[in-house]
């Protein structure tokens, strides 16, 4: 493999920048004392609610934990159905199976990345007590249209990776019961550690899910649920309070870098390369820029030369949600996940890879990326195939 001529994700390029205002409030916190919980969460949380327009925001442990905790609010335990996009991080579907539920999946639709509305629609039944719906890549899944399917019960949206993304007037995470985001480093806001919010418009659920991530407890040593430690770190709210009000700025870089590669990749698609660029629908963030290489093995063969010429990529995912190997260990409700049929997120697996993309990336190396691209659908012989 050659050197590195194009990093994937290069968090130290904006860090740096931000440098003395990051430092800033690491002394603010650290003169303060006050490292758990407390003002400076609590200050993150009401910026996030005015971000993303919501009445609730409550800052947890991970974009994980959001997820668990919202569902623990909603009551999902042992005998409840849950309805899970079968193509998604791992998390999606282990906050599930954590709490003793039945994860039933849904395909994603015959184009982009998420969830099949139609698909949840089918797999309704009695037992059902949730739906999540994941957005993928920065890009709103129809959380709006999942909503109507499944009238009258709850929706989560795993808005780990789309913080800031928007469709149709409504802003990712705001649709459902509850949305989850991570603050995950490699996210549009990205955080200095593990840290994730839980975000919803319902007072209730949002005075459970504040209980919940303190070990249940309404008052010190008074615990009236079986919760968790699920608090956000003084810390690592600060710090995030610095990057937040640049986040518009950095999510257009995001798009102008995404733009640039549909431009310069929809050329070699038409010269009649096997790949299918991401649609570019308004209020995308482009938290990950994810092409399909069509045809048996092209995807790999296409990582494979990107390696070798300095250029890494990742693939999400490669391996469907019911096709991962801890279903085969698992109780006769869970296993039946594995005869799961979902096509689509098959052939999405198959299919899917990522290319560098991150707001301090330059044009010299979204055009890099491109012409490398082009060069290897130019040389395989078995690249047109399909």
């Amino acid at each position: 493999m050659s050197d590195l001529r194009v990093p994937f994700f290069d968090r130290a390029r904006a860090d740096t920048a931000l440098e003395p205002e990051l430092m800033s409030a690491f002394l603010r916190v650290v003169r303060s004392g006050r490292y758990v919980l407390g003002p400076e969460v609590e200050a993150l949380e009401g910026e996030c609610a005015s971000f993303l327009g919501v009445r609730h925001a409550i800052g947890v442990s991970s974009g994980t934990d959001a997820l668990l905790v919202a569902l623990m609010a909603l009551g999902i335990g042992a005998g409840d159905e849950v309805i899970c996009p079968a193509y998604s991080f791992v998390a999606t579907v282990e906050v599930v199976i954590r709490l003793g539920a039945t994860p039933v999946f849904a395909d994603t639709g015959p184009t982009g990345f998420g969830v099949d509305p139609a698909s949840v629609a089918s797999l309704l039944s009695s037992r059902t007590r949730a739906v999540i719906v994941a957005h993928l890549f920065g890009q709103c899944s129809a959380a709006d249209a999942v909503r109507r399917a499944a009238s009258g019960i709850p929706l989560v949206e795993d808005a780990a990776q789309a913080f800031g993304a928007t469709s149709n007037g409504w802003s990712a995470g705001t649709v459902g019961d509850a949305g989850c985001f991570s603050f995950f480093p490699t996210k549009a806001l990205g955080g200095f550690g593990d840290g994730g919010l839980v975000v919803t418009r319902d007072d209730l659920l949002a005075d459970r899910i504040r209980r919940l991530r303190v070990h249940g407890a309404s008052g010190k040593n008074v615990h009236e649920a079986v919760g968790g430690n699920f608090r956000l770190d003084a810390l690592h709210a600060a710090l995030l309070r610095v990057k937040l009000p640049g986040l518009r700025t950095a999510i257009a870089r995001r798009v102008a870098h995404a733009s640039q590669y549909t431009r310069l990749l929809s050329a070699a698609r038409l010269a009649g390369a096997p790949i299918t660029v991401p649609e570019a629908p308004l209020g995308a963030t482009f938290s990950q820029y994810v092409l399909r290489a069509h045809g048996e093995g092209v995807r790999d063969r296409l990582r494979a030369f990107l390696a070798n010429v300095g250029i890494p990529t990742e693939v999400y995912y490669p391996l469907p949600l019911p096709r991962q190997p801890f279903f085969a260990s698992r109780g006769p409700g869970i296993r039946e996940g594995r005869r799961a049929n979902v096509p689509n997120a098959e052939t999405l697996s198959r299919e899917a890879l990522a290319l560098p993309i991150f707001p301090e990336l330059t044009d010299d190396e979204v055009l890099l990326v491109a012409s490398s691209i082009a060069s290897f659908f130019r040389g395989d012989p078995y690249a047109t195939s399909r």
